[in-house]
């Protein structure tokens, strides 16, 4: 038997000074606090900030899908 489901998508934004995939990581992690249900997640946007030609952070704009509860 399948479910229908509705699904519900938040914008977010997450940053790291390591990597990518922490700043990935860290923003999941901070939504699921009060987020509930996430199923997926796509990043929309990749961008960073240097500091005397090195890279200080990376920064992800991410959307999230959830399911949205009866």
């Amino acid at each position: 038997m399948s479910e229908d489901n509705t699904y519900g998508v938040s914008e977010i934004v997450g940053s790291s000074k390591t990597s990518i995939d922490e700043a990935i990581r860290t923003a999941i992690g901070k939504a699921s606090e009060n987020r509930r249900h996430i199923r997926w997640f796509e990043v929309t946007q990749v961008r960073g900030h240097v500091e005397e030609g090195q890279v200080a952070h990376f920064q992800v704009t991410l959307k999230l899908g959830y399911t949205l509860e009866d």
